[in-house]
């Protein structure tokens, strides 16, 4: 089933390139369906790069999807023109009347900065707290987890020496959650962050769950027990060559950045990456709109009261 979009999104070509289905509003206008309404929140500096990578992911489910994308402010951005901004995104005051099934939340270039600092800071509390009562449920990505779990749950994270920056080896460590079914026991996911949270304070906090991570780069992904919030702390919508142009990025900045680790063939930056993970990606975001957005969500979105959460199947 198609993922629905704006009519003219940049996006579109490169989704119909690669025989992903996608929809324009005029011809999903005609349809008679009651399609899953996803908001997505991006906070990434290259905009159509992020949308087309997080659409790629929700067009690749049975479910028909329509999007509304919607930015943190109205100031100008220095990768994405004024005018695909103004032509495609929504201010949050647009939206703060309704309800949707789906909220992502992306990751932003903010890692090193304390929360508090991020000049933004307010609008985001606002915005996950809006969430609570107006969405089914929520997806946060990267530095969007970590903010979270800070403002809903009191957990900092911790500032680490370098970045954290590769593909890394993953295990469940619970078995029968809906979202992981299909999951190999263990599995490949990117990461790209200057962050960790403590993987043993999640473990103790009653009101959360560690379902997946890694002995290298900690805990991946960690939902909440009402299953109404998934925290995914790393990036299982980068395509190929993302971490490559942010390693490349970082170099032409004089950062000295750390090669990305299990990433290059043979780990030399000389050499063509390789991914690893994208079968990965597609089963996470399609078990958590199937299980977690479609199966969950009231019919009626003026009903959220109505919405029940998974239980850990025995």
């Amino acid at each position: 089933m198609p993922v629905k979009i704006p009519d003219n999104l940049p996006a579109a070509g490169i989704l119909e390139s690669e025989n992903i289905f996608v929809m324009s509003e005029t011809r999903a206008a005609n349809q008679d369906i009651r399609p899953m309404k996803v908001l997505i929140l991006n906070l990434m500096p290259n905009k159509i790069e992020t949308e087309t990578q997080l659409l790629r992911l929700l067009g690749n489910t049975p479910l028909q999807v329509d999007v509304d994308l919607l930015r943190i402010h109205d100031k100008e951005s220095k990768h994405t023109s004024i005018d695909h901004m103004n032509n495609f995104y929504r201010d949050f005051e647009a939206v703060s009347h309704k309800n949707y099934d789906g909220l992502i939340i992306t990751g932003a270039p903010l890692g090193q900065l304390e929360f508090e600092d991020v000049t933004y800071w307010d609008h985001i509390r606002e915005i996950i707290d809006w969430s609570q009562r107006h969405v089914t449920s929520v997806l946060f990505l990267c530095w969007a987890a970590h903010a979270a779990l800070y403002h809903l749950y009191g957990l900092n994270r911790k500032l680490l020496k370098s970045k954290r920056s590769g593909v890394f080896l993953h295990q469940r460590t619970c078995q029968h959650y809906p979202l992981l079914r299909g999951f190999d026991d263990e599995f490949l996911a990117p990461h790209s962050r200057f962050a960790q949270m403590d993987i043993d304070e999640l473990k103790a906090h009653p009101a959360l769950q560690v379902l997946t991570e890694s002995d290298e780069a900690g805990a991946y992904m960690v939902l909440s027990t009402n299953s109404r919030n998934l925290f995914v702390m790393g990036h299982p919508e980068y395509q190929k060559a993302t971490l490559r142009d942010e390693y490349l990025r970082d170099l032409a900045e004089g950062l000295e950045p750390e090669t990305p680790q299990n990433y290059f063939r043979n780990n030399d930056p000389k050499q063509e990456p390789v991914a690893r993970w994208h079968g990965h990606g597609s089963l996470l975001v399609s078990n958590w709109l199937n299980y977690y957005v479609y199966q969950l969500t009231p019919y009626n979105l003026d009903d959220m009261s109505a919405i029940t959460p998974w239980e850990e199947e025995v």
